[in-house]
């Protein structure tokens, strides 16, 4: 399959010190294969001045093909990360947050098995590989691990790292699922729900990671921890 374009979809809640960093660094990664980039925004509502430093910047931008839509109100991450979905037009889509965790330049990277037509789906590891990692939460970490165990047992993938943002996907098959979790459920929900499709080719390539700490803007927390595990088990055993 020949890519032409792919769709970065950016949700955004409260990243006025982000977003204008993050948007440069998507702007200066050239993708292989002469692939174009279209990045949706979708703004979750936010109550700081996100909103008004997006406009900005797209004035300030205008070869980006930027599209930016602004939800009337707060939803979540997983419900912004739905409306990219479906505002997506590129034959690949990959998710990228608002902050700097995240590095751009390795889009390329998960483009690989792609454009070499072995993966509809890549998942981009935080823990394979010897890339750059920050060094952070210790229990952040053993409790992602748990996560994708757990995950991987019901859905008999031998992931790594389920929780990763970076999904590179298929645009079909991602608009073809029918996601329901609006917060940070997102994630296993997802991978449940790729499991079960007939014949797919999932891989998982290793990245950095540039983590960030709750005084920096980090939001997860351990209540989320408890969510992903009720919705491994909710999307595996009893919602098909």
């Amino acid at each position: 399959m020949k890519i032409k374009k792919l769709s970065i979809l950016i949700p955004a809640y409260n990243e006025q010190s982000t977003i204008h960093l993050i948007l440069n660094k998507v702007k200066e990664v050239e993708l292989i294969n002469n692939i174009q980039k279209e990045i949706i925004i979708v703004n979750d509502s936010s109550t700081d001045k996100t909103m008004e430093v997006l406009q900005d910047y797209i004035s300030a931008n205008k070869t980006l093909d930027i599209r930016l839509y602004n939800q009337p109100k707060n939803k979540g991450k997983g419900a912004a990360i739905h409306k990219a979905i479906e505002l997506a037009t590129g034959e690949y889509l990959v998710v990228q947050d608002a902050d700097l965790e995240y590095d751009p330049k390795e889009y390329n990277v998960l483009l690989s098995p792609i454009v070499n037509g072995f993966a509809d789906v890549v998942y981009g590891s935080r823990f394979m590989g010897g890339n750059p990692h920050r060094i952070l939460f210790y229990w952040h970490s053993i409790g992602n691990r748990f996560l994708t165990r757990l995950s991987n047992m019901f859905t008999n993938l031998n992931l790594t790292d389920m929780e990763t943002c970076y999904k590179m996907i298929n645009t079909k098959i991602a608009q073809s699922l029918s996601l329901k979790e609006n917060r940070f459920g997102f994630e296993p929900e997802l991978t449940a729900k790729l499991s079960r499709i007939a014949n797919i080719r999932i891989y998982e390539v290793g990245i950095s990671y540039y983590g960030r700490t709750y005084e920096e803007g980090k939001k997860i927390g351990w209540k989320d921890g408890f969510r992903a595990i009720y919705c491994i088990l909710k999307y595996n055993l009893f919602i098909k």
